[in-house]
């Protein structure tokens, strides 16, 4: 029979992206100037520690419509509560350590994000103006920026036509850690889901066709 004991240690990797995700963000945020003026260049010109804080989704984007963060927020409380159980079903059903590495990283990301919409708020003072409270409405800090191109976007663009922006948002621990296991489980998702793959070919092979 399976530990289920076992699960915990991919719990662990959650736990590991969201310690490394907050001390990152917390040190941001006490030697770091918000905005342009507290840019710091790691690689050249193309790679910076820029502190920047957003109220939306992950890489800086955002809902246009009202009450958007509190719906973003509790959307990600429940999907945090979703891929806990996920990954709880896949440890069981036998699924490759990679796979499982994937989502524990992918829930520590989660979780990260979510520690700043519901507690920023209120510790850090960073809810916007207008927030009917700090509870729920902390904005998400981001600091790693590849500068790859900035400028002013077409009007023709739906949502952002207009906007300066960049080509590629500012982003922190959290969404990279969402954005790598994403893009590993593509990747690779013939090799973890082999298992799956083979059995529901047995079972075609195995059913008798229907008669017409």
């Amino acid at each position: 029979m399976k530990n289920n004991l076992g699960v915990f240690k991919y719990f662990a990797v959650s736990v590991g992206v969201i310690l490394v995700d907050q001390v990152v963000k917390i040190l941001v945020h006490q030697h770091m100037r918000l905005g342009v003026g507290g840019q710091i260049k790691i690689f050249g010109d193309w790679f910076k520690l820029h502190y920047l804080t957003n109220a939306g989704m992950a890489f800086g984007m955002e809902l246009p419509f009202e009450h958007a963060k509190i719906i973003l927020t509790l959307f990600r409380l429940f999907a945090m509560i979703g891929i806990g159980y996920y990954m709880v079903v896949m440890y069981k059903k036998d699924m490759p350590k990679g796979f499982l590495i994937c989502v524990g990283m992918i829930l520590g990301g989660a979780v990260g994000n979510l520690i700043d919409s519901v507690f920023y708020g209120y510790f850090l003072e960073n809810a916007p103006f207008d927030a009917p409270t700090p509870w729920f409405f902390g904005q998400v800090i981001d600091m790693f920026y590849i500068d790859i191109w900035e400028g002013r976007l077409p009007d023709w663009i739906p949502f952002l036509g207009g906007d300066y922006m960049s080509l590629w948002p500012v982003f922190n621990v959290a969404d990279a850690a969402i954005f790598t296991s994403v893009c590993i489980i593509l990747t690779w998702q013939k090799t973890f889901f082999e298992k799956e793959i083979a059995a529901d070919s047995d079972e075609n092979q195995a059913s008798p066709l229907k008669s017409e």
